[in-house]
């Protein structure tokens, strides 16, 4: 039996060299969960680390009943991670937040409002704090894919988004697809997403996995890639069966 299936909402965390920061995830989620609107559970998912994350999150895991943990044999990147948790999640809705803790847990209540109403909600980091050039290529990066996709969304960077498991797990994942999520849920039918202001905080343990490929150049490149997916995307409803 799934563990996630005894739960409302299982929320995703991707650990990549995160040693440093997994007390002060367990302490974030300890304290967030008998306060979540809808029963919760974390699934951590260990992206091959090279640090001691995944000693430190089998510790946390034996200690807290709705922690869990999948771990990856080798780094396979954030888009993978992501795509692993909705493959392994078996609760009715599945979120996503990173490690680092510069958004809180406690924020996805104010995505859960809404989740009822749209196929996803996702955050927008309000008063980020990142340094100047962080900022600036993440502006430009969201702008050149806005006019590419006409997703409409504001800022896909913000690592806080709910989604219906139903409609994370038929999301086409490609390395580089997690940057296109409201694109995405849009190509589905019927799929509509809403965005919501969330807090955005410093880092203050580990260090930043991102660089000027992976926050600017891959995503610009990574638009060509959804442009050429987007006409191909395949839509279905079955009317009738007699599997069940």
């Amino acid at each position: 039996m799934n563990k996630t299936g005894e739960y409302q909402f299982t929320i995703i965390v991707p650990v990549f060299n995160e040693e440093g920061n997994i007390s002060h995830l367990e302490k974030a989620f300890a304290d967030y969960l008998p306060k979540a609107s809808r029963k919760a559970c974390v699934l951590f998912v260990n992206d091959g680390s090279r640090d001691g994350s995944l000693d430190a999150l089998k510790r946390i895991c034996e200690t807290n009943e709705a922690f869990f943990y999948i771990s990856f044999v080798k780094n396979c990147g954030l888009s993978a991670a992501i795509k692993a948790g909705f493959d392994y999640v078996d609760s009715p809705l599945v979120g996503y937040m990173d490690a680092d803790l510069q958004t809180t847990p406690e924020d996805f209540n104010l995505l859960l409002k809404d989740i009822d109403s749209y196929s996803a909600v996702i955050g927008i980091r309000s008063r980020r704090n990142d340094s100047l050039g962080k900022r600036l290529q993440s502006k430009i990066a969201n702008s050149f894919r806005r006019a590419m996709t006409h997703d409409g969304a504001t800022d896909t960077g913000c690592p806080l988004k709910v989604f219906h498991s139903d409609a994370a797990k038929r999301i086409p994942m490609f390395k580089g697809m997690h940057r296109f999520f409201p694109a995405l849920i849009l190509l589905q039918d019927g799929g509509s997403y809403k965005e919501v202001p969330v807090r955005h905080f410093p880092r203050t343990a580990g260090v930043s996995k991102f660089s000027l490929w992976n926050r600017l150049l891959g995503p610009l490149n990574d638009c060509f890639a959804y442009r050429w997916m987007k006409p191909r995307y395949i839509n279905y409803k079955v009317g009738e069966n007699n599997i069940r």
